[in-house]
């Protein structure tokens, strides 16, 4: 980690700081004053506002900019600010991101003057997508997950295809069915190959989640010229929670030989709030981990700054029955960020090495993040493995996968000694029967 990007040099992350929001100053608070995370909310004229989360409010920037609140922004920060999409605002670059988090950031410190004016409350809020996505790709960085995956289809041979180690293998996804979190998810039909017979077309059976992350692309890069190592975190917006829910048996039978594609397509979630690198700087850590006998890794993806988030996630399910009968959620994954094989930074490098153009808004997904450990293993194909080892529900039944009525939520939160506990939220969706 560079001097610049020291916690210790930025006041905004400052663990003392409060804020005269006394809900951001509650123990165990996913949006405390040194979070700040951006999203986009519908307002009371019909429109949609920027908005800042903290604690258990979110500020409108809209009304704060109007108001004279944030007076001393530059004249291209108000502008994008007061859009309805975050695109032109991470179209501005860190330089940028960083002067309007530490103006929102004075604005709400303790000591200020107070404007509970400019305040909504958060669970009042219905969220909209924080921006417009023009593209979308998913990755398949997790080692544990991608050796869990082929020790189950190719038992006799090496887990890891040869590429694996060399490169971040990804696949392009459809960014037109991407959607913000408590949006319900249909179930979808597809072409299924049966064991004992042809090709049938119908209702899938084998529905899965995949407990990921995603990044969202700020400033771009001309057509024609790469993102190298050295620059790839400035090009990083932030962060949120990402289920890329997935048709196992879809995906059985069409992957080959071009990879997912009607599998992937139907839906994919995310949380509302974009948690900024610069909120996550304090949780960035060296590596990612090679292993003994890994291939040696080729110079235009070895990491130059400290490039991996430890980030804490979870994921709970709650069947029809279980909120019926009033039992809590019941927690089926735990995992963290930091197990990645491959960084959003060696992704973004990887993606744009053949001077692919990137654009402010575009998300690249984590892939499944999966542990060591059972518990940790990011979707059900691998926690029930294939489904030879069912899930017990508190309500008496098994899941093998998800069925219609299953609400399946994901949570992650930041922790270390020596800076504040931060959250991204959480990231919800029910599973509906077929249209």
């Amino acid at each position: 980690m560079t001097q610049s990007d020291t916690p210790s040099m930025d006041p905004t992350l400052d663990p003392s700081l409060r804020s005269w929001v006394e809900s951001a100053n509650q123990p165990g608070t996913d949006f405390p004053i040194q979070n700040l995370p951006y999203g986009v909310f519908a307002a009371s004229d019909g429109t949609n506002h920027i908005g800042v989360a903290i604690g258990d409010m979110v500020l409108d920037l809209h009304h704060a900019i109007n108001d004279l609140a944030l007076q001393d922004l530059p004249p291209e920060i108000s502008s994008a600010l007061c859009g309805s999409t975050l695109n032109n605002f991470m179209g501005l670059g860190s330089r940028f991101w960083r002067t309007a988090r530490r103006s929102i950031s004075s604005l709400l410190s303790e000591g200020a003057d107070p404007h509970p004016h400019l305040l909504v409350p958060r669970e009042s809020c219905s969220m909209r997508m924080p921006v417009v996505i023009g593209d979308y790709t998913d990755f398949y960085a997790s080692r544990n997950h991608a050796t869990n995956v082929g020790r189950m289809f190719r038992p006799d041979g090496d887990p890891l295809l040869p590429n694996y180690l060399n490169l971040p293998v990804g696949y392009h996804g459809r960014s037109s069915t991407i959607i913000v979190s408590g949006t319900d998810v249909h179930r979808p039909s597809g072409q299924l190959k049966p064991d004992d017979g042809p090709p049938v077309f119908g209702p899938c059976r084998l529905l899965d989640y995949e407990m990921e992350f995603g990044m969202f692309v700020g400033s771009a890069n001309p057509m024609g010229h790469r993102i190298p190592m050295s620059e790839a975190m400035d090009h990083v917006f932030g962060i949120v929670i990402l289920n890329d829910w997935s048709a196992r048996d879809i995906q059985k039978w069409e992957y080959q030989p071009l990879g997912p594609f009607n599998a992937k397509n139907f839906a994919t979630s995310v949380s509302p709030w974009i948690v900024t690198m610069d909120a996550l700087s304090p949780y960035r850590l060296a590596g990612p981990d090679r292993e003994p006998g890994d291939p040696e890794m080729l110079d235009y993806l070895k990491p130059v700054t400290d490039d991996v988030l430890d980030v804490n996630c979870e994921v709970h399910i709650s069947s029809h029955a279980m909120r019926e009968q009033n039992l809590p959620p019941m927690r089926i994954s735990r995992g963290s960020l930091s197990d990645l094989t491959w960084t959003f930074t060696q992704m973004l490098a990887h993606h744009t090495s053949t001077g692919c153009a990137m654009n402010p808004g575009d998300l690249l997904g984590s892939g499944t993040i999966s542990g060591t450990e059972k518990d940790s293993r990011g979707c059900l194909l691998e926690l029930t493995w294939r489904g030879t080892e069912p899930i017990e529900l508190p309500d008496g039944t098994q899941r093998k996968f998800l069925q219609d009525g299953d609400e399946l939520t994901m949570t992650a939160y930041c922790e270390r000694d020596g800076a504040a506990r931060i959250g991204l939220g959480s990231c919800t969706g029910t599973i509906r029967p077929i249209i």
